[in-house]
């Protein structure tokens, strides 16, 4: 029993196994997961190997199997697992959802700065926020005049 317990520690914290070759990045001590990380649960009398979706969805049904054959006890501890690892799917989800959001802004960073140092500062964009033609846009040092309309 404390074989599995030693195995399965040294599994989630990456302690020296270096199955990931030092490429995946530990974030407060944890390791990223994705949708297709694979658990090994050592859930009460059954043992489950699969994706957060997977063993949510297993335990669930030996939950409601347990509550089927009047078994509440049981039931309750698959449920209980089964929370586990939805808990699980949703930190994934937001954790990807932030992850997205921040390549988008990094996106939208380096889009700018790819398109300032293409005229040489921001000054040089109309109102529409269109690229003047080279050679039509206004020296550093001067600054556009507003045109008056004739009327």
């Amino acid at each position: 029993m404390n074989v599995k317990r030693m195995r399965t520690r040294n599994h989630r914290s990456n302690g020296g196994g270096g199955s990931s070759g030092g490429s995946s990045r530990h974030l407060n001590g944890q390791i990223p997961m994705n949708r297709n990380h694979v658990f090994d649960s050592h859930g009460p009398d059954v043992r489950v190997r699969g994706t957060a979706q997977q063993l949510f969805e297993k335990y669930l049904q030996h939950g409601r199997d347990a509550t089927g054959a009047g078994d509440r006890v049981a039931a309750e501890a698959y449920f209980q697992h089964a929370e586990h690892y939805f808990r699980i799917m949703n930190a994934m989800a937001q954790a990807a959802q932030q992850s997205q959001q921040e390549r988008a802004e990094r996106q939208a960073v380096r889009q700018q700065r790819l398109s300032s140092a293409e005229d040489g500062s921001d000054m040089g964009r109309g109102e529409e926020g269109e690229m003047p033609v080279r050679g039509e846009e206004p020296q550093p040092d001067i600054q556009p005049q507003a045109e008056l309309s004739e009327g």
